[in-house]
């Protein structure tokens, strides 16, 4: 494996990064410094087992080897938490019991789930179908399957210019309407699949075992 060679002193000496991957091991935190240390100046796992033995104490091949991969793991874990954690603080949402949600996750999976709700879009149709006001069409021919959608499309009809700030509105009949309220219903559904995929994933292969 490459060995590590991208970080700063300062992250080399992270305590909280050294001392769980002392504790993973089950060796000295001077241990864990001395190897980092050295996989940062580039040395490789084959040659610090072989001839820095005497400034790891000891460490052999398949204990370095596994402190390197962890030590990647870590160090990109604190990379992605230190930018979510700003993502976040830039939209004016990071709470303080969401900060220490965040800053108590142990694996990256964990991080990526508490920014799933405040992760920004890409602008899909549906979303230029909600700016342009058609959320509540869609809402109402879910709801009541009985309206007849043409005639509750033209309430919908709006064509506004673009205006500083502001995108442009462009819904000129009633098929332009319709066409943007299944787009938010398609994406709805497709992302209420997705929550429920994620959930059975996580949960259905326990039951009844």
């Amino acid at each position: 494996m490459t060995a590590v060679t991208t970080q700063t002193s300062s992250e080399v000496a992270d305590p909280k990064i050294l001392l769980l991957i002392a504790k993973e091991l089950g060796v000295g935190v001077h241990q864990v410094s001395a190897a980092v240390s050295l996989l940062d100046d580039g040395a490789t796992v084959p040659f610090i087992a072989r001839y820095r033995k005497e400034a790891t104490g000891n460490l052999d091949d398949t204990q370095l080897r596994a402190l390197e991969d962890r030590l990647l793991y870590l160090r990109e874990l604190e990379a992605r938490r230190t930018t979510i954690l700003a993502s976040i603080a830039e939209q004016g949402k990071l709470t303080d019991a969401l900060r220490t949600s965040i800053e108590a996750a142990t694996t990256k999976q964990a991080v990526e789930d508490l920014y799933l709700p405040f992760k920004p879009k890409r602008r899909t149709r549906a979303m230029v179908a909600r700016e342009a006001g058609l959320e509540p069409l869609a809402d109402s021919l879910l709801a009541d399957p009985m309206l007849h959608p043409e005639q509750e499309a033209l309430k919908y009809i709006r064509v506004m210019p673009a205006a500083e700030g502001v995108e442009a509105i462009n819904v000129p009949d009633a098929k332009t309407a319709l066409e943007g309220a299944r787009d938010i219903l398609t994406e709805r559904f497709a992302e209420t699949a997705d929550l429920l995929a994620s959930a059975c994933a996580r949960g259905c292969g326990t039951r009844g075992s």
